[in-house]
């Protein structure tokens, strides 16, 4: 008979919930963990990770056909794209199995089914509708993640009309695809599915795309996006949808005006909604505000014993948050000492299409918005030696800095590999770098990486490379 009581159980083998979970085990807690379906959760199965599998290949794609921009010719480029859908599987599948291997090593009690609430400290598992289990403890985090949204008349049929699974795994690539949203979900596809050949329409309902991001950043990623061949419509929204054979007729308003287009496929990216019904919140005093469930700075709900963690309780809806915010709450269970509330100012946000995006904490607007007197920099990718050895010169950051006490407020970065070298801008946040350690800084050469320290000194008056 397997155990049932436990010191923590977590609802949810997401990057929240896994981590969460490990956590709790290092620091001596017999822990439980419930999920339903894959370990992993969405990010590892069906987000993060397989797409950054299909978007390397259309990368490669990408550099294949710019071949001789290098010195080099191939004849016949071609690809299959049931082999590109089948590696970005197998990649998936193999972290899977690395997270199940993981939770053996920390001893942590795996339990495959669904987890219901069934009253104070306890927990019921099912699976196919039969109970299997009944667990108990004083504590409960819940980490059921998120899923896609639909819209009225546009819901996802899986055939024609797409969310992001069936986008990751086409059983041939389409001819042209609308894309609704353009958020980073949204843009990823895009950029994927243009690179792989398909011509692409954007429509956002929002005035830019990437509408999170530092309005220079999008307005360059716009400018970037339409010279690849993407068709953008800001200000828009998809009025109606019609089905006709093995293609889709979607109407566009946008300026007091609609247009038709006409495609093989539609995918909708227009955010998610929290995981929150059937796990047993009816009769609890967990407080559910637009599909999310409300927590406080230790991730709390109004529920004695019951926290949630990661997309469950609203943006931004990012892994990496997810998984500290398992770690906040499960030191902060365990009494840690120098537990620390999160501080959504230092997470970093990253999109992985072509270019790349990245940035970490206020934008310009934010920033003067909440009355700080700024000094901004910008430093290009044409101005440093890598990008352009690398072929690679589409691009540019920026810095934000409150010119009173030189704290860097916030940081913009849009070109190749920004995603790998956000987490300097956000180690500098996090140690509450000013301007004058940054200057300081030794960056090596040549790097992309140099950019960064360009941007701080153009805020000052500095930059030698502009």
């Amino acid at each position: 008979m397997a155990e049932t009581s436990f010191d923590l159980i977590v609802v949810g083998g997401g990057p929240g919930g896994y981590v969460a979970a490990i956590r709790a085990a290092q620091l001596g807690m017999k822990t439980a963990l419930v999920e339903r379906e894959q370990l992993g959760g969405i990010c590892l199965n069906w987000g993060c990770i397989p797409t950054k599998a299909l978007l390397r290949s259309s990368e490669i794609n990408h550099l294949l056909h710019h071949l001789e921009d290098f010195g080099f010719s191939a004849k016949d480029v071609s690809f299959d794209a049931g082999k590109v859908v089948a590696r970005s599987r197998t990649v998936a599948k193999q972290l899977s199995n690395g997270v199940a291997y993981l939770l053996r090593k920390n001893k942590v009690t795996v339990f495959d089914g669904h987890g219901h609430l069934a009253g104070r400290g306890r927990l019921a598992i099912t699976k196919d509708s039969n109970a299997i289990a009944e667990l108990s403890s004083e504590h409960i985090v819940l980490a059921t993640g998120a899923r896609a949204r639909s819209l009225p008349g546009l819901e996802p049929d899986g055939e024609r009309v797409w969310t992001y699974k069936e986008a990751m795994v086409p059983p041939a690539i389409p001819k042209s695809l609308l894309v609704v949203g353009s958020g980073a979900i949204g843009i990823e596809f895009a950029s994927f599915y243009r690179d792989m050949g398909a011509e692409v329409t954007v429509v956002e309902v929002l005035d830019r795309v990437l509408p999170v991001e530092d309005e220079e950043i999008s307005a360059f990623a716009r400018k970037s996006f339409e010279k690849q061949g993407i068709e953008i419509h800001t200000g828009a929204s998809v009025s109606a949808v019609e089905q006709i054979g093995d293609s889709v007729t979607a109407r566009i308003a946008a300026d007091g005006k609609t247009l038709e287009t006409n495609v093989e496929r539609v995918v909708l990216a227009v955010g998610i909604v929290g995981n929150v019904e059937d796990i047993g919140l009816e009769n609890t005093g967990v407080v559910v505000e637009r599909t999310h469930v409300v927590v406080d700075e230790w991730l709390r709900t109004g529920e004695p014993g019951i926290y949630a963690i990661g997309d469950l309780v609203g943006p931004p809806w990012l892994a990496h948050k997810a998984s500290h915010e398992g770690v906040i709450c499960v030191e902060h269970i365990a009494g840690v000492n120098d537990v620390h509330p999160l501080d959504v100012r230092n997470i970093p946000a990253c999109t992985y299409c072509r270019p790349q995006v990245a940035s970490v904490g206020l934008t310009e607007k934010a920033a003067r918005d909440a009355g700080f007197e700024v000094r901004v920099g910008h430093f290009p990718f044409i101005g440093n030696g890598k990008a352009i050895a690398l072929g690679e010169p589409e691009g540019m950051v920026k810095t934000v800095f409150d010119s009173k006490t030189g704290e860097l407020l916030g940081a913009h970065m849009i070109g190749a590999e920004v995603t790998e070298l956000i987490q300097g801008y956000t180690i500098a946040k996090t140690l509450e770098t000013t301007e004058a350690e940054l200057i300081r800084t030794i960056f090596p050469h040549p790097t992309l990486s140099e950019t960064m320290h360009e941007a701080v000194l153009d805020a000052y008056g500095r930059a030698i490379h502009f």
